[in-house]
């Protein structure tokens, strides 16, 4: 009885390893309209002329830069915070908005301790190139 139960679970287990009605196969189509193409040139070509917002809090030598830059780490008003150099002075960027509403809120409480703060917008292209640079 044994054997023959052995057998019956040995025939079952092959034939419905053998048997291909049960696998898968996978076949995508993607239907898109032509509208939808163009819209994706469309995006790719603004992405081209993006740009990020940005508050400059800081404008003038070295020294000060970094006293400020280390005064403004410690009030946690943003976690995103660069000293550059422009010829002659050295700026401090702090943020990266994407949008005006985001940009305004922040400079309210960042104008609170740096009254001379005001927003710009960086090309995302100058931003790509910072980062290249520094790798």
């Amino acid at each position: 009885m044994k054997k023959l139960i052995q057998v019956l679970f040995s025939l079952i287990f092959i034939f419905f390893s053998q048997n291909p009605l049960y696998s898968q196969k996978g076949e995508t189509i993607i239907m898109q309209s032509i509208e939808i193409e163009r819209i994706i040139e469309i995006k790719k070509e603004l992405n081209k002329n993006a740009s990020m917002l940005r508050i400059q809090i800081y404008n003038g030598n070295r020294d000060e830069a970094k006293e400020i830059k280390e005064k403004f780490e410690k009030r946690k008003l943003d976690s995103i915070i660069d000293i550059v150099y422009e010829t002659p002075n050295y700026k401090i960027w702090v943020g990266n908005y994407i949008n005006q509403l985001e940009a305004d809120r922040k400079l309210l409480k960042i104008k609170k301790y740096y009254s001379d703060a005001f927003i710009f917008r960086q090309k995302i292209k100058e931003i790509i190139e910072e980062e290249i640079e520094e790798n």
